[in-house]
């Protein structure tokens, strides 16, 4: 036998320093069969718990069918349940009966600010799951929105840690609740598309734990999930399918972790990942299979270490009762009671950003709606790279308008700009280019003779995706020159901006009376658009992230950490291949990701540096008008109890999302000048008044401690500062932390 190579050396140490970790102090349902989990790992053959460490298809990986283990069916899909693929390719069955609910994306279920909601969402989405087959959820999806231009911006929550994990953890217990396991993604420090492949993150313990860790900490130790999905990217050089720091350390010692740990797909480079930490390499065997086995064999790699994974897997497969093949896919899976919920997440979701008294519209006195837009007829369930939904049902702005118009006015649809498709992803130029004559022209001609012009702009789901993150957020396909063309045409336009992460609206925002952002919003998000616009539903959603003047004074673009440029080529024949637009899952590139900006993601750059925006974190109007009064701020047993009343002021019934910051003056650490520490809806009927009661967790008032690599609480005063976003704050009390 070789002597061990210091590599081999420090996996077979590794294997023993975190072969074994204690789960009981946090509370979890996945101990409940260890005893029985002893029996079977001790009737397993080697091949058969190495076969059960990597992916059997696309989307499954192996169970153990002589001692009745049934295999892991994935469902892929954070907002809506994948139809059935083939078993090696991304290719679909093309079944009949795989249609699924298409739920409001996730920064659309973020601008709830409703664990609720989320609660119900995580429900629907577990309830389906079973339906078709399948164990554990791809999702949510909860990295912290970095950049404005982020490509699954519209997947993710928000830039606040606290609301994407408040929303993660309710997300969490509503699917596993119905017995559907959920996977977290991606851990960790996935916050851009570009380069994810390879890409190394260089980020300070403070930041990386307050900021970026902390939604997977919170759904990990106060949702107990069962999964997590390593990312692509490097965190500190090492792969995080193979970090010991984030799936030893942080993940299963610290949090306590007793769940499985899957690879994003193809994001697997070594056999030691098993050592540090991975469950299942999906959906290939190329490292941990064949590769895997002949390692412990050869004595590379202990059986302990082959035990621990599979004792992880067994304890979610305990949990999960597997679904008889004849059971999934028996019925459809879009049904009237997740279409209900879809429902209520879109209508709480739309924000109201601008109304000079516009809306809602008073159908009394208008008999012809001029639509303008492509967004208005087109749909969002499916496109660009990644995870989509095919649906039964999914209802355009243009659709739901109609349905909802009933009082005889005509309406009238134009395209007004072009469709961004497929062919368009990939162009690394500016979106901003000059509109399209002819549609521009029939735009302003059906304008000119309506009552009122609904401009439908924004971006689609080739736009923004997978894989790539926007070159820009300014409006494409001309949009700007749209907007004012039909405001000159008609000065009753309303703006309805179809998004999922943040835009440069500053042109349309200065020539509408009322703009809104609705999302990329599923099944009924036209239905809901529409019940807003007519005053049916009193908008209540509040932007997850800031809206930028330019994108140029966000964090990481004014830093400069963001975009990186590869400066590395390769010669292919006679010519020279520049690698900025290759997306490469090589181990040789090398590219740093410096996160300078530190704390100050998102709001709190923007507050901390005194910089304008053009719409602040938090912010949303309503038709309602809300008074906030009488503060009270005292000690309990777990935090600080904040008190106040909300009154309706109007005659109509509303949502509204109070908000409570924390800010001190004096520290002795540096700190962003305010951050959210709690939240809550509020419904009140027209005229009603009620006592809030805000608790803010001491646990979410701690700072990390870099030295002792813990939690820590600073005392002294704090200024405790409730309103209705970042920047517009109505309450304030200084309150002494002990």
């Amino acid at each position: 036998m070789k002597p061990l190579t210091l590599r081999m050396f420090l996996v077979v140490f590794l294997s023993t320093l975190y072969g074994n970790v204690s789960y009981a102090q946090y509370p979890t349902a996945l101990l409940k069969h260890e005893t029985e989990i002893d029996a079977i790992i001790k009737k397993m053959t080697l091949e058969e718990k190495v076969n059960m460490l990597h992916g059997k298809n696309m989307f499954s990986s192996a169970g153990v069918e002589r001692l009745g283990i049934a295999d892991i069916e994935y469902a892929d899909g954070p907002f809506g349940i994948r139809e059935e693929m083939e078993p090696h390719s991304w290719n679909s069955l093309h079944l009949k009966n795989d249609s699924a609910t298409f739920f409001p994306t996730g920064s659309a279920l973020a601008a709830t600010w409703c664990p609720e909601m989320a609660y119900a969402y995580g429900r629907g989405m577990g309830i389906e799951a079973r339906l078709r087959g399948k164990d554990m959820i791809l999702g949510p999806a909860i990295n912290i929105q970095r950049l404005p231009t982020g490509g699954r911006t519209y997947e993710y929550f928000s830039e606040d840690p606290l609301l994407s994990g408040m929303l993660a953890v309710a997300y969490t217990k509503g699917a596993q609740d119905v017995g559907a396991a959920v996977c977290l993604k991606h851990y960790a420090l996935n916050n851009q598309e570009n380069y994810r492949g390879f890409v190394d993150v260089r980020v300070s313990p403070r930041a990386m734990n307050e900021i970026y860790l902390k939604p997977f900490e919170m759904a990990v130790r106060e949702g107990d999930a069962w999964g997590v999905m390593a990312a692509y990217n490097k965190v500190d050089g090492r792969w995080c399918s193979d970090n010991p720091m984030l799936l030893i350390d942080i993940l299963r010692k610290r949090w306590g972790f007793p769940g499985i740990v899957i690879s994003d797909w193809g994001g697997v480079h070594a056999t030691s990942a098993v050592v540090s930490g991975m469950n299942v390499e999906m959906p290939g065997n190329r490292f941990m299979g064949e590769a895997l086995l002949d390692s412990v064999k050869n004595g590379k790699i202990p059986v302990s270490v082959i035990d621990q994974r599979v004792r992880e897997l067994l304890r979610v497969r305990l949990a999960v009762a597997p679904v008889p093949k004849e059971k999934a896919n028996a019925e459809m899976t879009c049904k009237p009671e997740q279409l209900k919920t879809a429902y209520e997440v879109a209508k709480r979701s739309i924000v109201l950003l601008k109304n000079d008294g516009a809306l809602p519209l008073n159908l009394n006195r208008i008999r012809k709606i001029a639509v303008i837009g492509d967004n208005a007829k087109c749909k969002q369930a499916l496109g660009g790279v990644g995870a989509g939904v095919k649906t039964l049902r999914e209802v355009t702005p243009l659709e739901g308008i109609r349905t909802v118009v009933k009082n005889g006015a005509e309406i009238v649809w134009a395209q007004g700009y072009p469709s961004y498709g497929p062919q368009q992803r990939f162009q690394r130029v500016s979106p901003q280019m000059p509109a399209d004559p002819a549609l521009l022209a029939e735009a302003v001609k059906v304008a000119r003779s309506a009552d009122v012009v609904i401009f439908v702009a924004g971006d689609n789901r080739e736009v923004e995706t997978e894989g790539s993150d926007r070159v820009s957020i300014e409006l494409p396909q001309g949009q700007n020159e749209v907007a004012k063309a039909l405001a000159a045409a008609n000065k009753n336009l309303i703006t309805v901006l179809v998004a999922g992460g943040p835009l440069e609206i500053q042109t349309v925002s200065e020539v509408s009376r009322a703009l809104l952002i609705s999302w990329f919003n599923g099944s009924e998000g036209g239905r809901a658009l529409a019940d807003v616009l007519t005053g049916k539903v009193s908008p209540s959603g509040k932007l997850p992230f800031t809206f930028p003047r330019k994108l140029e004074e966000s964090p990481a673009y004014a830093t400069k950490s963001y975009p990186q440029e590869l400066k590395q080529q390769e010669k292919q024949g006679d010519i020279f291949v520049d690698l900025v637009n290759r997306e490469r899952n090589d181990r040789n590139q090398e590219l740093i990701a410096p996160y300078t900006e530190d704390l100050l993601v998102g709001y709190r750059w923007f507050t901390t540096k005194k910089l304008p925006v053009a719409y602040p974190f938090g912010y949303g109007l309503s038709y309602a008008e809300f008074e906030y009064s009488n503060l009270s701020v005292k000690p309990f047993a777990e935090g600080i109890r904040v008190e106040f009343d909300l009154k309706n002021l109007s005659d109509i019934a509303a949502e509204e999302v109070a908000q409570v910051y924390v800010s001190r003056k004096k520290s002795a650490l540096k700190r962003p000048a305010l951050e959210l520490k709690g939240f809550q809806r509020v419904a009140l009927k027209k005229g009603e008044r009620q006592r809030v009661c805000i608790l803010l967790r001491r646990d979410d008032l701690k700072d990390w401690n870099a030295a002792t690599n813990s939690w820590k609480l600073e005392k002294g005063q704090l200024d405790i500062l409730v309103g209705t976003s970042s920047e517009d704050i109505y309450l304030k009390k200084t309150f002494d932390l002990h």
